[in-house]
């Protein structure tokens, strides 16, 4: 039977290894076969349960390497048409994989997912996540729209074709494969909560002090790849959007200059001042110019706290 997903999920040794794992065995899928690929970056080995005499489960050892590494060293080994990451401290739900399979079945996105429940610490709900990105996606993911791996599938070739996660960007490694994969690929999704993501920095491996600066750096080497400007363009479906790409682009030349990479500033200012040129059918719009002129606040996280609040 042919393997439709291989689930990689890199191990510190947390207690709720057992969860996560089990959360993908006990799926109601049986359309085609799925694998767990455990990557233990602990240093030390795990204690013995009983999902490791599964047949659908590998362990291998990375020996601290680094969460990125340690993805990529799993998806290496990876049988699955589609990879999907999971942490350690995260679950899906027990039809996740039949409703992701019947959104593999109608699209061919290299990206597909579901909706996500935020979680505390302790497993209390905080939001859900709905996205509603779909097709060409790139300026939305460029400004700071995010898809959690946890609740993804990434179709195999694609992820390989874009070499994977990039171990040099620690903390934001999620988004710049999204913003990767998104610069060539479409995005699909479907509105049906897919998985559980333990939200908040307490017992978080993401060093929260330079995600930031990271961030920033890793939107740079993007914006230095061919093609980005055609295809923010041609996913600005309106002028709020169209806004946002003279954002990214004015705030980049304005970050090269404070380091004095004045010719990577001088191409940036060029690209924003020729979106400027090709926007200006929305100058009249407002939103044009609050995208412009205002930080990205994400609208998945806006529509989730408001849903809170009406309900409330």
């Amino acid at each position: 039977m042919q393997v439709f997903c291989s689930t990689v999920i890199p191990t510190v040794g947390r207690p709720t290894l057992s969860r996560a794992v089990e959360s993908v065995l006990n799926q109601t899928f049986t359309a085609e076969n799925f694998e767990v690929i455990v990557v233990n970056d602990s240093g030390q080995p795990l204690p013995k349960t009983d999902w490791q005499r599964s047949a659908r489960v590998q362990i291998i050892n990375t020996y601290r390497r680094e969460r990125s590494v340690a993805r990529n060293t799993g998806a290496a080994i990876a049988k699955g048409r589609y990879l999907h990451f999971l942490d350690d401290d995260d679950w899906i739900v027990p039809d996740a994989w039949q409703t992701l399979w019947t959104l593999a079945e109608t699209s061919d996105a290299a990206w597909l997912y579901g909706s996500s429940q935020l979680v505390d610490r302790q497993g209390k709900p905080i939001i859900q996540l709905h996205h509603g990105l779909n097709g060409n996606c790139f300026v939305q993911v460029m400004a700071g729209e995010w898809i959690p791996l946890q609740a993804s599938l990434i179709e195999g070739k694609t992820f390989f074709t874009v070499a994977g996660f990039n171990p040099l960007i620690s903390g934001p490694e999620d988004v710049d494969l999204l913003r990767r994969i998104a610069l060539h690929s479409d995005i699909a999704g479907t509105q049906r909560i897919v998985a559980h993501i333990a939200w908040g920095e307490q017992g978080s491996t993401t060093d929260y002090d330079h995600h930031p600066e990271m961030s920033r750096w890793a939107r740079e080497i993007i914006l230095n790849l061919p093609g980005v400007f055609t295809r923010m363009r041609t996913s600005a479906t309106s002028s709020y959007w169209h806004g946002r790409i003279v954002r990214a682009y004015l705030t980049s030349m304005v970050w090269n200059l404070q380091r004095k990479h004045l010719f990577r500033a001088a191409s940036r200012a060029i690209f924003g001042c020729a979106e400027l040129v090709l926007a200006s059918p929305h100058f009249l719009s407002p939103s044009f110019w609050r995208a412009v002129t205002r930080p990205y606040v994400s609208e998945t996280f806006l529509k989730g706290f408001q849903a809170i609040a009406v309900s409330t």
